[in-house]
């Protein structure tokens, strides 16, 4: 995995857990982050486990994930999380800006992990 990647998945994945705990204990966080940044960060995340997983299945370490199915999670991301679960579950809410941030998040994992 390029080093850029890696550090900021282990960023990513030390904020996000931190920003949870902290929603979890009750530890009041500002709004911005509260709600925005591990929508951000969620999509990078989820891309990095599966480019490691798919690079050890296939055996080899040059494999990227190709901008189609970077953009076709983020949609399903967008689908599931924003359109769908906000109907039949009062913890998710409907918010376009979790939209944008899922596919900023996307680009950002494609760049890096073209980046040498």
């Amino acid at each position: 995995m390029r080093k850029p990647l890696y550090y900021y998945f282990i960023f990513s994945f030390v904020t996000g857990t931190a920003i949870y705990l902290a929603s979890f204990y009750h530890f009041h966080l500002p709004d911005i982050i509260r709600f925005y940044v591990n929508d951000f960060l969620i999509i990078p995340i989820v891309l990095t486990i599966s480019l490691i997983t798919m690079q050890k299945l296939r055996n080899d370490i040059n494999y990227t994930i190709p901008l189609s199915v970077v953009l076709y999670l983020c949609a399903m991301y967008a689908v599931l999380f924003e359109y769908f679960l906000p109907k039949f579950h009062l913890r998710y809410t409907a918010d376009f800006i979790d939209v944008i941030l899922y596919f900023l998040g996307g680009i950002l994992f494609y760049y890096l992990q073209k980046k040498h």
